[in-house]
């Protein structure tokens, strides 16, 4: 007790003799107490903190789509809302699926589909000779992107053959955005088309 009595009292002998005046006395106490204030904490609460991670933003990417009409013989016709790699076949299942008696020949069933087109399922029946015809009554223009070969065929200067191409050429490509896209198909030039013009559509 005498030990910090003396080292008291030679504190305070030191600070009365210190050349300082009252102010700078006054600033340099607090300066003291402040480095043992911040000293204070650094020990006590120094090793106690909690890093936090700054929090994760996870953004949601969504897949385009595209919207894709299916009718004709399809248990639920309507318009599908479909992912963009999406094939013909994806929007007949969710149209609930091809109805009984459908015809499935005439369509490229793995083509990728593109927006805003129309996927149409033709209905078919067996004849007395075993050959399935159209069970549609079909009257005016012929649709070039629902017709089947036998009703291509039925137009003047279109032949089987020339029919099979078309239908081919639909299952590779699509179905025709206007009817001179026709033209592009191998045996119909100018005057072909300019003949059967009337008669078709899409």
């Amino acid at each position: 007790m005498d030990h910090f009595s003396q080292l008291l009292e030679g504190a305070r002998n030191w600070w009365y003799e210190l050349n300082f005046s009252t102010l700078q006395k006054r600033a340099l106490l607090a300066i003291a107490v402040s480095v043992i204030v911040i000293s204070t904490a650094l020990v006590v609460y120094g090793n106690t903190s909690e890093i936090t991670a700054p929090p994760v933003i996870i953004e949601e990417i969504t897949a385009p789509q595209i919207f894709v009409d299916v009718t004709g013989a399809v248990n639920q016709p309507g318009v599908y809302t479909l992912s963009a790699s999406a094939r013909v076949i994806d929007a007949i299942k969710a149209a609930g699926d091809s109805a009984p008696g459908a015809d499935l020949s005439t369509i490229n069933l793995a083509r990728v589909l593109s927006d805003g087109e129309q996927i149409y399922v033709d209905s078919a029946t067996v004849n007395s000779k075993g050959v399935r015809v159209s069970s549609k009554v079909r009257s005016g223009p012929i649709n070039l992107n629902r017709a089947t070969a036998l009703e291509l065929d039925s137009l003047d200067g279109i032949g089987p053959v020339i029919a099979a191409r078309i239908v081919a050429y639909r299952k590779s490509n699509g179905p025709f955005s206007t009817i001179e896209d026709l033209q592009n198909v191998s045996g119909i030039g100018i005057a072909k088309f300019t003949q059967i013009k009337s008669k078709i559509r899409v």
